[in-house]
């Protein structure tokens, strides 16, 4: 592993630690052996009061590579239970996978931004998508045509997500 990544990250750990949003949570993954891994970090982003995710946590994952903070994690919104299995995020900028459509994440990116930056970006992207860069073609349709049916399914879905 690269040392300026495990440093920056170390650095990100402990800032995070001594600060960070209400109800926010950002760590490394603790392996069956109690070692953490550094470059895989589990989070949940809680959904802004009064908004339409309003009471979802939503449970995510962040995948660093040595290139880091050259490159941007890979974020990764977990599959929501269903009573049939799991689904994506319904959301226009969440990817079937769960990988998270934002242009932090991609072109925007730059080494000063910071963990907390990117999370509290990616919260206030589930309360206000970008459909001109949609990653999922039914939330997109849904958002820009039929707003009253999309929010039908995000509330589905906060039901399986509150904490």
């Amino acid at each position: 592993m690269s040392g300026l990544a495990q440093q920056r990250l170390q650095q990100e750990r402990k800032a995070w630690r001594k600060d960070h949003p209400y109800g926010f949570v950002a760590k490394p993954v603790t392996d069956k052996n109690g070692t953490q891994d550094i470059l895989l970090w589990d989070c949940v982003i809680p959904a802004k009061k009064g908004g339409l995710w309003d009471g979802a946590f939503v449970p995510m994952t962040m995948s660093f590579t040595d290139d880091y903070p050259s490159r941007a994690p890979k974020c990764v919104f977990k599959m929501v239970p269903t009573a049939s299995g799991h689904e994506p995020l319904f959301h226009p900028n969440v990817y079937a996978t769960g990988q998270i459509c934002l242009d932090l994440l991609n072109g925007n990116w730059r080494p000063s931004l910071t963990i907390k930056q990117l999370l509290l970006a990616i919260q206030l992207l589930l309360e206000e998508p970008n459909n001109n860069d949609p990653a999922q073609a039914e939330p997109s349709r849904l958002f820009a045509d039929n707003r009253l049916q999309y929010n039908r399914r995000v509330k589905q879905q906060v039901e399986q997500l509150r904490g």
